[in-house]
């Protein structure tokens, strides 16, 4: 994380800091630029809120000053081009914030706004969840809006912001406790123009899978009614964890109906593996079927926590068509090492198949750590 906590930098709040001294120069900006020397040790949340707190502080020291201020200080700031990048993530974060403390619908209305003017600039996909949370129905009336915006990046905007489970952002209960409130802002982007747009939408509804799956096949399923060149990409790309999970409804919409097939395997490579290395495994599958049929086919490994238990992860191995009675021998390579995101912990581990949701074989390995 060390690179990603240097998007906002001290040359970058310096900036910002100087930026706003010309363009408002009714606010003296002494915190702003002061925060740019308190950066060292902290993450770029931290970082975030460090200056997104002195923004706060520099327009509270005016009298009588709120969020109509800062608007009026980030708009005048957009006049120069060097007004952009990460370091524009805690000015939005302090638009959203004041506007929200104001308690005014009128500044909650201008401050929503204000974001859409932000975020071609830098997504305001973060800030906008402080709005959402306040007022999620008044917030998504005018995020609804913008789904005809024509500036690309607005109707992303409209899509990433209003995820369900967003990397990085604060959760918002009533987005999980009402997936429908959503899906008429998908279902207006799910044919966009910009593939920048249709990969949010697709993540969006892939979101949505997580607590929602019945309203994210039926969903899928109107979409596919009213299709154009892109939607069946989103779809497969909005129903990937559904279709690894196995569910039907999700399968059967992209032509993976269950198969009478015979699975022989898998053959490990070796039963001791120590980390870093790979395991590579290979599997026959032979259609017994009359008919064609087309495979959605996955590996699942059993990876040992540090209780003891095993937890289950699914991994995409390939997609294929078998012809009756044809077989086809197929060999996968996975990767063991340690990481930030997944730690091994040595002991025996598992790896099974699973063809069109259903799980076949089963083979154990012992992983060796360091």
């Amino acid at each position: 994380m060390g690179a990603m906590n240097e998007l906002i930098d001290a040359p970058a709040v310096n900036s910002v800091a100087a930026i706003l001294a010309e363009s408002a120069p009714n606010v003296q900006w002494d915190s702003t630029a002061a925060a740019a020397h308190l950066l060292s040790d902290l993450n770029l949340r931290a970082r975030t809120d460090l200056v997104a707190q002195a923004l706060q502080a520099d327009i509270g020291k005016v009298p009588g000053a709120g969020y109509p201020t800062a608007a009026g200080s980030f708009r005048a700031a957009l006049g120069f081009e060097e007004f952009t990048g990460w370091v524009l993530w805690p000015v939005s974060e302090a638009a959203a914030a004041l506007a929200v403390a104001s308690g005014s619908g009128r500044d909650f209305d201008d401050a929503m706004a204000l974001l859409a003017e932000l975020t071609p600039r830098l997504t305001g996909e973060f800030a906008i969840r402080r709005l959402l949370r306040q007022d999620p129905d008044r917030a998504l009336a005018i995020i609804q809006a913008w789904t005809s915006h024509p500036d690309e990046h607005v109707r992303r905007l409209a899509s990433e912001g209003t995820r369900p489970y967003l990397p990085w952002a604060v959760r918002i209960p009533a987005l999980v406790q009402r997936p429908e409130a959503t899906l008429p802002i998908l279902s207006s982007l799910y044919r966009d123009p910009s593939e920048y747009v249709r990969r949010s939408v697709a993540n969006h509804l892939n979101d949505l899978a997580r607590h929602a799956p019945s309203a994210v096949v039926a969903t899928a399923r109107e979409w596919l009614s009213a299709a154009d060149a892109n939607t069946g990409r989103v779809v497969r790309h909005g129903l990937r964890t559904l279709v690894k999970k196995g569910h039907p409804g999700a399968l059967a919409l992209l032509g993976f109906t269950p198969a009478q097939v015979a699975v022989a395997g898998p053959r490990l490579d070796r039963k001791i593996l120590r980390v870093p290395g790979e395991l590579t495994f290979s599997f026959d599958i032979t259609n017994l079927g009359t008919e064609d049929v087309t495979l959605a086919v996955d590996y699942l490994i059993h990876y040992r926590k540090a209780n003891g238990s095993q937890s289950a992860k699914v991994f995409k191995a390939s997609t294929l068509t078998l012809a009756p009675g044809e077989c086809r021998s197929l060999s996968k390579r996975h990767a063991f090492r340690q990481m930030t995101t997944r730690v091994h912990h040595p002991g025996m581990h598992a790896l099974e198949l699973q063809v069109n949701g259903a799980v076949h074989g089963h083979a154990e390995f012992v992983l060796e750590t360091a």
